[in-house]
């Protein structure tokens, strides 16, 4: 046999390292004269965008690793054993399983690929973790994938853990400040109710309620920013109100409703849930399903659909969760992440 071309994805998971391994053995034993193998990592979200460079530095460390792996599996092999490292999706935004599959599947066939070695653990760069079996869409593809038969460890997450510290203590804050907002913060059985059910809500639901660990000094900024949100946010309510006010009261009801697609720049979990209920919360819009980073929105009038695509309120939530560096992105527009679904053509 001349050349043996895998593709091994990877992942800062307990079992990269395994698979690795795996890789380079089950390689050799088909003793090619030259096995080649592909290290690649999948970034879930454009590389230009500020929060993204530290995942990035993130991901070349990773494939070094992997490659010094590969060098130690391969030493005193007859055989001659290559290493060839790429970052994919950087100009894209992955979403979920199938988009994963289908860039390991352009990969592979770009580079004549004959197999994929799955970690059985693998988990992208994401906030959130892929809930759909990677494996099912892999298995919907041409390119033939063997998972690696690894060790899993037992997950036990300590309590005491700093991550869950850090979770722990900031869904108590929100819970016994949401309780307080709507008890009296100066009755003193309103404090120690307060306190108990902060505890209880955090004790059972801290775990699954952020998908990554706040961090300090970086949530209290959030909360500041989000002050500043906010008022902004008032402000285009009040201005979406005066615009449907001013078309209802019309004669000829010039409303134009469609339903809109908008691929918006922020992250799934609390900063994708934070954007959708913006949209909703202004009037004109309504946000239908949010599917991943995609936005299904329903728009009323012209007006607020031209506002929807000049993405003022998704570099407003960039701000809060990210900073003032990452506000200035191009609009939905501009990046060409707008459609509209229903008969109707953008202008």
């Amino acid at each position: 046999m001349g050349v043996e071309r895998l593709l091994i994805p990877l992942s800062r998971s307990a079992t990269v390292r395994q698979t690795v391994a795996y890789a380079v053995q089950s390689g050799l034993e088909s003793s090619p004269e030259t096995l080649s193998c592909h290290l690649v990592v999948a970034v879930p979200y454009e590389a230009d965008v500020p929060e993204e460079q530290a995942a990035l530095e993130e991901a070349r460390a990773l494939l070094e690793r992997a490659v010094n792996w590969i060098n130690e599996d391969a030493e005193g092999s007859e055989t001659t054993v290559e290493c060839e490292t790429a970052v994919l999706g950087g100009g894209e935004y992955l979403f979920g399983p199938k988009d994963y599959a289908r860039t390991f599947q352009a990969y592979a066939d770009e580079h004549d690929i004959d197999r994929l070695v799955l970690d059985p653990e693998y988990q992208p760069g994401a906030t959130a973790p892929i809930l759909q079996p990677l494996e099912r869409e892999l298995a919907r593809c041409p390119l033939p994938f063997t998972e690696a038969p690894v060790e899993r460890p037992a997950q036990h997450e300590r309590l005491t853990g700093t991550a869950s510290w850090s979770r722990f203590l900031s869904l108590f804050g929100i819970s016994f400040a949401f309780y307080l907002i709507l008890g009296d913060p100066t009755y003193w059985f309103d404090l120690v109710t307060g306190t108990a059910v902060g505890l209880i809500v955090a004790l059972t639901l801290s775990h699954v309620t952020f998908s990554t660990a706040p961090t300090f000094p970086q949530s209290p900024m959030r909360v500041l920013r989000l002050v500043v949100y906010v008022p902004y946010l008032i402000f285009e309510i009040i201005k979406a109100n005066i615009l449907i006010s001013l078309v209802i009261l019309r004669p000829s009801m010039p409303i134009n409703p469609r339903m809109t697609q908008v691929n918006a720049r922020v992250r799934s979990g609390l900063p994708l849930l934070a954007l959708a209920n913006s949209i909703t919360l202004t009037p004109g819009t309504l946000t239908v399903r949010a599917n991943d980073q995609r936005l299904l929105v329903h728009t009323l009038i012209d007006d607020a659909r031209e506002d929807l695509f000049d993405g003022g309120l998704e570099r407003a939530i960039r701000f809060v969760f990210h900073g003032r560096e990452s506000a200035r992105i191009p609009t939905p527009r501009e990046r060409g992440d707008t459609e509209v679904l229903n008969g109707g053509a953008e202008e």
